[in-house]
């Protein structure tokens, strides 16, 4: 497949096509795959304990992240969500906490937390790695736009993105601090089939920290995927903090529930 630019896909992201958009509504049958498929969970490698913190997409609460809390959390990881209820967007109050959160996380365990979000959550995990990039071990980011639109942190905005609003942001100020990933080990998880979010602006720059691994999903899909899950764990169990092993934006990792 063609390479894309980061710079012009910035500017070129449009919204996921109708028929992709309309393809969401097979994610229940992704979700029962997932259920019933669990080969792919047997042979994930366990982890080393550490905390993680899962921050959800916009309008829903830690419940939708409830599957793959629980089974990171049987490979033995500490799983924490944000703790502020639905997201609904960023704010101040709720930037104060979340840094304080991954503080206390970060005292209480004694080393990094990893930081994994979904959605628009993705996009807040990978912006408070940026601003305290001394107690994040590694950002995973699961189908989540941080490229092509202009996240201002009124509610507004949070709702026309929701709706798939096009909002250009390639050149605005915000968005060109946000294209480059923050200063740790960056995966970004993201689906050409996803139909929310245009998978251009799930993908972050070539960089030694970054890499951009491709599924086959519905947006909500990605949550109950194995080939995801298989992805996460892989990386959350490397020890040297590191992205080992950085695999093309451009070549579709397998997905057992295709």
């Amino acid at each position: 497949m063609r390479s894309v630019s980061m710079t012009k896909a910035s500017t070129d992201i449009t919204a996921s096509s109708l028929k992709l958009l309309l393809r969401e509504a097979l994610a229940p049958i992704e979700i029962a795959g997932y259920w019933i498929d669990s080969k792919p969970r047997d042979v994930l490698p366990r982890g080393d304990g550490h905390a993680l913190m899962l921050v959800p997409g916009f309008g829903f609460g830690e419940e939708i992240l409830r599957p793959l809390m629980g089974a990171l959390e049987s490979l033995g990881y500490t799983v924490y969500g944000w703790g502020e209820g639905r997201n609904f967007g960023m704010r101040p109050q709720i930037r104060r906490r979340l840094s304080a959160r991954l503080q206390m996380l970060n005292d209480r365990h004694r080393g990094k937390v990893s930081l994994i979000g979904w959605s628009l959550g993705g996009v807040f995990v990978r912006e408070l790695a940026r601003a305290q990039p001394q107690l994040v071990r590694r950002v995973i980011t699961i189908g989540s736009p941080t490229h092509g639109y202009e996240f201002a942190d009124d509610l507004p905005t949070q709702i026309a993105l929701a709706f798939r609003a096009v909002i250009p942001g390639g050149n605005s100020r915000k968005a060109t601090q946000r294209s480059a990933a923050p200063a740790v080990p960056c995966t970004a998880i993201y689906s050409r089939t996803d139909g929310f979010v245009n998978w251009r602006a799930s993908i972050e720059a070539p960089a030694p920290n970054s890499e951009n691994i491709e599924v086959r999903a519905s947006h909500f899909g990605l949550l109950h995927n194995p080939e995801v899950l298989r992805v996460i764990a892989d990386r959350l169990a490397q020890k040297s903090h590191v992205n080992s092993r950085v695999r093309s934006s451009r070549k579709p990792a397998k997905s057992h529930s295709s």
